[in-house]
């Protein structure tokens, strides 16, 4: 599946956390390549391994995906027939940051 995010109906918020850490929550709209709507919801961590890593990230600098975690849970919601098993799924995933931009694989949880 592939799709884009609708910016203007979506909104991400990030915690930054005594321990380093930071907490995502995020709320999207997304429309599908075969123009489905899908809303999707997630909580997320990512730690960085160094001040080093966390700094690099934080100038949008490329960093491999092993020197950090970054994990979420995602929820999904539609009303597209075709998609309509993301409704009765739970999942996982691991993000890795692009640039000012985030990339996930996502799994099911069987």
């Amino acid at each position: 599946m592939r799709g884009d995010v609708l910016a203007t109906t979506s909104g991400d918020w990030l915690l930054t956390r005594q321990d380093g850490a930071y907490q995502q929550d995020v709320r999207l709209l997304l429309r599908t390549h075969d123009d489905a709507l899908i809303f999707m919801t997630y909580r997320g961590v990512r730690r960085p391994a160094s001040d080093e890593i966390n700094a690099r990230l934080a100038r949008g600098e490329p960093v491999d995906r092993n020197d950090y975690y970054l994990r979420i849970a995602p929820f999904f919601e539609t009303a597209a027939p075709q998609h309509a098993w993301l409704n009765q799924i739970v999942s996982v995933g691991m993000g890795e940051r692009i640039g000012p931009n985030v990339a996930y694989d996502l799994f099911e949880i069987l």
